[in-house]
């Protein structure tokens, strides 16, 4: 039972307005990732869910319970910091162990439990540690734990992995994925990395400015952006978007050929394709001419950055072996299925 629903939440700061009328609704055991640029108010809204942060207008539910003013120690969540927040004069069970220890369980039970959440998250052999004999990744594990041992109905986690070095945040990443699918409790998860919020998610809440831009699956707001932002912030590289005119039949871009997509509305003024929807060709062929100005080779991918002239520079995703270099006079063509247009409000058309 983690069903947890916002209605109309707001938050002020004296005059200062950082979360404008959100509403949400999460499914009780679903995987929600808070996501956006710094600022936006993401940690701000998973610290009122968690009662860190009072609210301002608006109410919170859990389940069926009305928890916009109760303590954090009333709502039966958990949440992991981005700081370990470890104790360096115990070991690693009594840190995980303490907050169950001071709510007055019984030792024998914290002991039971301390070890079945160990084994779960390969502690065992860790648990008569200090903190500082462990690494960084063995240190949030044992946050995690700590969270898990009150058995709550659901878990907030603000930025858990910004402080591990890259090797450590993707091990981690797949750590927490098989934890909820091993829990299956309800996890909300704030995060400033897109591709944390691809990999992690049932669903995604992008956010700006205190307003939510989208939600929806991972699929959705990767093939589907409702608006420029979505489009130009979820997926890596970012979508293309080049300006653009269009009739009943075609597009056409600045000093570049037309091209054909089936009847798009003509209130579009913005185009976007992602990278892998790129073809080259021909130069003098597609839907427009470009330099090669830079060439990346990830092994079975290569990412070529394109001088578009007027379009501005564009990225295109091709097969590892791809034999282009800087410098390059190469035609671009688009793919008419995965063609996507903007409104000059940048919300998408069809």
């Amino acid at each position: 039972m983690g069903a947890i629903r916002l209605e109309q939440v707001e938050k002020w700061f004296g005059d200062v307005q950082v979360i404008k009328g959100v509403d949400i609704e999460i499914n009780d055991g679903e995987f929600v990732v808070f996501v956006g640029p710094s600022g936006c108010g993401k940690s701000t809204l998973l610290r009122m869910i968690a009662g860190l942060e009072d609210t301002s207008r608006g109410t919170i539910w859990l389940d069926d319970r009305d928890v916009t003013g109760l303590p954090p120690s009333g709502r039966k969540l958990s949440m992991v910091f981005q700081s370990y927040a470890l104790y360096p004069h115990m070991t690693v069970g009594q840190n995980m162990g303490f907050g169950l220890k001071t709510a007055g369980v019984d030792k024998a039970i914290i002991d039971q439990k301390v070890g079945q959440v160990a084994d779960v998250l390969e502690l065992r052999a860790y648990l008569e540690r200090k903190p500082k004999e462990l690494s960084g990744g063995q240190r949030q594990r044992v946050a995690i734990g700590r969270a898990i041992v009150r058995e709550p109905v659901g878990f907030l986690f603000d930025e858990p992995l910004s402080n591990l070095d890259a090797a450590l945040r993707v091990q981690m990443r797949f750590e927490i994925a098989k934890l909820h699918t091993t829990l299956k409790t309800t996890m909300i998860y704030v995060t400033h990395d897109q591709v944390e919020a691809m990999t992690l998610a049932d669903r995604i809440v992008v956010l700006k400015d205190g307003l939510i831009m989208q939600v929806g699956t991972p699929a959705e707001l990767y093939k589907r952006p409702n608006n420029l932002f979505v489009a130009q912030f979820i997926g890596s590289p970012k979508m293309n978007i080049m300006p653009c005119r269009v009739d009943e039949s075609c597009f056409y871009l600045p000093a570049a050929r037309s091209g054909h997509y089936g009847g798009r509305s003509r209130d579009a003024v913005h185009l976007g394709v992602r990278a892998e929807h790129v073809s080259i060709v021909e130069s003098g062929q597609g839907e427009c001419d470009g330099l090669v100005e830079v060439v990346e080779y990830l092994g079975a991918d290569t990412f070529v950055l394109v001088d578009g002239g007027q379009l501005g520079q564009l990225s295109v995703r091709l097969p590892g072996d791809t034999p282009l270099r800087p410098g390059d006079a190469i035609g671009l063509s688009f793919d008419p299925e995965h063609t996507l247009f903007f409104d000059d409000q940048g919300q998408a058309v069809n």
